[in-house]
């Protein structure tokens, strides 16, 4: 009840309430000789999970957003997806080779897992809903690179397993992973979206769809965008995001955008704890010592050197205050996307027992500090920068 209810006063998220509770009774579990769930071989059930969740939640970040596209508009985002994103990889594939012990292919499969932030476990310092405002600088870049980096990490996941397989054609992962997925992922994400759109006013304006069921519309939309650019090979989640900031820009005053948001919000809100209860559930005191002293060292690395570093470097020269360059470099939350990946890293096959398992429970760490420390700070840092909430 506490974690549900709408206190925007309360010092915590949510999520900070359902991950210690999952692993709580994980851990009570686990002593009593029972296991709930076993991440390595129940990495499909994970994986389908926050596949879901995430598709939904990037649809929903893409509708909140009204700012219009130019350089200027977007370059915080170009500078956090094409600066930031990189140099955090690099940085954490450095730590997990030269530190942990990891070869350089299972290294940057790390690294590609922890890059992604989350568009919603990051929603009190994001955007609010469609046309309520609430872009100011930090909180539309944070906002965009969420909805962006859970698909453009995917290059690097495929680089890190390509070289953890040591087979396959360096060009054809830039010709496939990179030119094509990223290009038709974005393309079909926004044709189909702004047909969703269009079919949506049409319908409406004929009565043939009722506003009941606007709520639902979300869902029903991205899952077919998701799955149409799935099947061709590109990048689901770019799509998912692209379709919703086509449909947002749809006749962007249009009465039907709230409801359709706030039906996806409802979902995305539930599945994104219930991910979280669940991934919560699968934490044991012998899981958490598997990744060592030096993958338990990431998380302060990466929270609070990596990433603020980072940013800092991809805002060199640019007219964002230091303060806002600084929160934007704190709340790199990460979350359900990066257990997205550790699933598709684990079912490619390649990477050794020893690799996989040290990655999975490092991710554990660095969500589960991620998750606490910024939801502590959420709300204080938000104020401190005369932020109201979303």
């Amino acid at each position: 009840m506490v974690a549900l209810s709408r206190d925007r006063e309360r010092a915590f998220s949510p999520a900070i309430v359902y991950l210690l509770m999952g692993a709580g009774f994980s851990i009570a579990l686990n002593a009593l000789g029972v296991n709930v769930i076993e991440p390595l071989r129940d990495y499909e059930l994970i994986e389908r999970a926050s596949e879901i969740s995430v598709v939904i939640a990037l649809f929903s970040v893409g509708i909140r957003i009204d700012r219009r596209f130019s350089w200027r508009g977007w370059s915080s985002t170009a500078r956090l997806i094409g600066l930031a994103m990189p140099l955090t990889i690099a940085a954490v594939a450095c730590f997990g080779h030269l530190i942990m012990g990891l070869g350089w292919g299972a290294a940057i499969v790390l690294g590609a897992i922890l890059a992604p932030t989350d568009p919603v476990l990051a929603g009190e310092i994001q955007v609010g809903p469609p046309g309520e405002g609430g872009e100011e600088e930090p909180r539309f870049a944070l906002t965009s690179e969420a909805g962006l980096n859970d698909g453009l990490a995917f290059p690097f996941l495929f680089l890190g397993l390509l070289i953890a397989g040591d087979g396959g054609s360096f060009a054809n992962w830039l010709a496939a992973d990179v030119l094509y997925a990223i290009v038709v992922g974005l393309l079909v994400g926004a044709l189909a979206g702004w047909a969703l759109g269009s079919a949506t006013s049409a319908l409406r304006g004929r009565e043939w769809l009722l506003a009941e069921y606007d709520g639902w519309l979300a869902i029903a939309g991205v899952l077919a965008i998701y799955g149409a650019t799935e099947v061709i090979g590109a990048y689901g989640f770019l799509a998912a995001f692209a379709g919703g900031l086509a449909f947002r820009r749809r006749e962007r005053e249009h009465e039907y955008h709230g409801p359709v948001h706030e039906g996806a919000t409802v979902v995305e809100n539930v599945s994104e704890l219930a991910l979280v209860l669940l991934l919560g559930s699968t934490v044991t005191l012998a899981g958490l010592g598997e990744p060592g002293l030096s993958g338990w060292l990431l998380a302060p690395a990466l929270l609070l050197a990596i990433r603020p570093a980072s940013v800092l470097v991809a805002f060199a020269g640019s007219r964002m205050p230091r303060l806002e360059q600084l929160f934007v470099g704190w709340f790199g939350v990460r979350g359900i996307g990066s257990f997205y990946y550790v699933a598709v890293a684990i079912g490619a096959g390649v990477l050794t027992a020893t690799e996989a398992t040290t990655i999975y429970w490092t991710a554990i760490v660095c969500v589960g500090a991620s998750i606490i420390v910024h939801g502590l700070t959420a709300t204080p840092a938000s104020r401190k920068l005369g932020f109201d909430p979303p």
